[in-house]
């Protein structure tokens, strides 16, 4: 929810003040004491929504209800925000074609859906011994991944792990 506060009827400070009705329609400049009288009998709340005009917006509103409006219109600002979670997916230096292929494939599916893709190899034993074989695997995936994502981060040596990021093209959706 929002952290902004809101002055309502009696923390209202300014002497005049530019006075709407709950529908929005505008009653006009007045003092600050009519604006609380004409809340009073209308049963709702006197709340100074522009405190920085000149003179200040107080609107005719149940304040409880305008909470409401507000944190609703945040809550629809953030659905409408796309999340990009960075997934992973796992190779070793010496994996068989079929693991290979299927790994890229669950890859391609990620970059699809919008995600980040971040690609790990992992080196375990005597393996470490051969890292050559590591940067192999890593461009023969960025090779067949290459038409719908960029290298984001070239790879980099995590302790045992050879690991790289990709991030997906935005017109490769387009083309598919």
């Amino acid at each position: 929810m929002s952290t902004t506060h809101y002055r309502t009827n009696a923390q209202i400070q300014a002497k005049q003040v530019r006075l709407l009705r709950e529908d929005g329609t505008q009653v006009g400049v007045v003092t600050r004491d009519q604006a609380l009288s004409q809340a009073k009998a209308a049963g709702v709340d006197a709340v100074e929504i522009a405190p920085m005009a000149d003179p200040p917006v107080v609107k005719l509103i149940d304040y409880k209800k305008f909470q409401y409006q507000l944190s609703k219109k945040e809550r629809a600002a953030k659905s409408t925000q796309k999340k990009v979670d960075l997934k992973e997916i796992r190779l070793t230096p010496f994996m068989a074609e079929n693991d290979f292929s299927v790994k890229i494939n669950r890859g391609r599916e990620f970059l699809s859906a919008g995600h980040k893709l971040r690609i790990a190899v992992k080196f375990v034993g005597r393996q470490l011994g051969h890292k050559e074989f590591g940067d192999k695997i890593m461009q023969r995936a960025f090779q067949l991944l290459s038409e719908i994502s960029a290298v984001d981060q070239q790879p980099k040596w995590f302790g045992r792990q050879y690991i790289a990021t990709l991030s997906p093209i935005k017109n490769a959706k387009a083309k598919n």
